[in-house]
């Protein structure tokens, strides 16, 4: 299992336009339509499930909004930290 993150660590390491909400950090992505962004979230699960690392995914018109945590470890770990950066890659 994956140690937690201080508060430090995840305030220094968190990527560009994510934010933390508690125990999770937290992203929505904008997209020009609809099936960019199911595209995305299609892309996004695959890179997690090879990471075996389970975000929950809510698809909106035109946005994507990701959460990450590491429900095991109770909290905010490198791996979340790992795939947000993943998908931030992916999206550009």
């Amino acid at each position: 299992m994956a140690d937690l993150l201080s508060d430090d660590e995840i305030a220094a390491q968190l990527p560009d336009d994510w934010d933390r909400e508690g125990d999770e950090i937290v992203r929505s992505y904008e997209f020009d339509a609809y099936l960019d962004g199911v595209g995305f979230a299609a892309a996004a699960g695959g890179l997690a499930q090879e990471a075996f690392h389970h975000p929950e995914m809510t698809i909106g018109w035109r946005e994507v909004e990701v959460r990450l945590t590491t429900h095991d470890a109770g909290g905010i770990t490198a791996n979340d930290i790992e795939l947000a950066e993943r998908f931030d890659e992916i999206h550009e």
